[in-house]
């Protein structure tokens, strides 16, 4: 089964395992079809992200489609800017 078809770029993701269980991210870029990069910014910043198996995590049906177009045009961000994405899903899950 290929996973990566329902995960994409600018994807808000949830850790299901790990220590960083239960935190929300935003996927940064696909690995291959088993892993991904994920940022919220904080724990895991930019410059660091976190690669993480597709299977410990729960997807949302949230895309944010301005990350994924900053990340394709090559567009700066920064973490604060990651952070301000997420605040949103912080305070509802």
């Amino acid at each position: 089964m290929d996973s990566t078809s329902d995960i994409t770029i600018g994807q808000v993701v949830k850790s299901r395992a790990g220590r960083d269980k239960g935190r929300i991210f935003l996927v940064l870029s696909i690995v291959d079809d088993q892993h991904v990069l994920i940022v919220d910014g904080d724990l895991r910043k930019l410059d660091k992200p976190k690669k993480k198996k597709i299977k410990h995590l729960t997807v949302y049906n949230t895309v944010l489609p301005e990350l994924k177009y900053k990340l394709d045009n090559n567009i700066k961000i920064n973490n604060a800017y990651i952070r301000k994405l997420l605040e949103p899903f912080n305070k509802n899950f």
